[in-house]
């Protein structure tokens, strides 16, 4: 199945259907609410829903960290600009050639030792994240609705647990890794980017509409955000203009887990989370 799976097409769905097996972590296209209310019934005081949906969390959560890290590196240092200033040849004003190195006008780059990673969204992926900046020698520090055990917070670089306007602040780095639902839509927007530290660099692998694009334009054309990683946008495939004619604007298209081990791994635990329906009447990774 395909495309959106809401309110409306869930009401056509037969009385017969139980299950949705979704292959992906993000869910956003699939509601969820209207699956679970779709037949629900209240069996000693516990509401069982109607339509039960499972996603497929674990196999993305590597292939999406390593395409935000490529991101991450890719915006800091500046590179997306310089590779399209090499790809223009030495025929343009600014590409000089002198012996066993080239020189143009591209900014520095900035390194990211040292650097505050700001997470927000410390699940899975945003603690995978981490740990790979921790290797190039960041301090971590993230904002969730709830806060990590000091176990977790240790294996993630010693993560600091700070409030959504602080994060906002202090971060050098800032890393989307959160769900798309009605609360997280343009949870990043203009008032949010005010708030942030002139020169950030803003990573997004999760979903496009957690930040309000036309805000993310302006705040690159007005130098608080000074470059950005991006794998997500928030009208795909469609990509808002301001992006594209930003060269310090690195842009995928939407590989977070685009290797043939991941897809393999997340379509063996969609057909594992079918048998497991067909045969037990339960789900392993079920999101309600």
């Amino acid at each position: 199945m395909t495309g959106l799976v809401d309110e409306e097409l869930v009401s056509y769905f037969p009385k017969s259907l139980k299950f949705i097996c979704h292959n992906g972590a993000g869910y956003d296209q699939v509601d969820a609410v209207a699956c679970a209310k779709r037949g629900m019934r209240c069996v000693l005081h516990m509401f069982i829903p109607g339509i039960k949906v499972s996603n497929t969390p674990g196999a993305v959560v590597a292939a999406t960290a390593d395409v935000g890290i490529f991101l991450l590196l890719g915006a800091i240092r500046n590179f997306n600009h310089s590779i399209l200033e090499l790809r223009r040849g030495d025929d343009t004003p600014n590409f000089v050639l002198t012996v066993g190195n080239w020189k143009n006008n591209v900014a520095r780059g900035h390194d990211p030792e040292g650097k505050i990673m700001g997470i927000l969204g410390m699940g899975d992926i945003g603690q995978a994240m981490a740990v790979r900046a921790v290797a190039l020698g960041m301090k971590i520090q993230y904002y969730n609705r709830h806060r990590l055990s000091q176990e977790k917070e240790k294996a993630a670089g010693n993560a600091k647990y700070v409030g959504f306007d602080e994060l906002l602040a202090t971060s050098d780095v800032l890393s989307l890794n959160l769900p798309l639902n009605p609360k997280t839509r343009h949870l990043i927007s203009r008032p949010e980017f005010a708030k942030m530290k002139k020169g950030v660099v803003v990573v997004n692998t999760a979903r496009g509409a957690v930040m309000d694009e036309e805000a993310l334009v302006e705040a690159l054309d007005s130098g608080i955000v000074a470059s950005a990683g991006l794998d997500v946008y928030e009208n795909e495939p469609e990509i808002h203009p301001g992006l594209m004619r930003n060269e310090n604007v690195l842009l995928l298209p939407h590989l977070g887990t685009h290797t043939y081990e991941t897809q393999k791994e997340m379509e063996v635990l969609v057909i594992d989370n079918i048998r497991s329906a067909v045969t037990r009447g339960k789900l392993l990774t079920p999101v309600n």
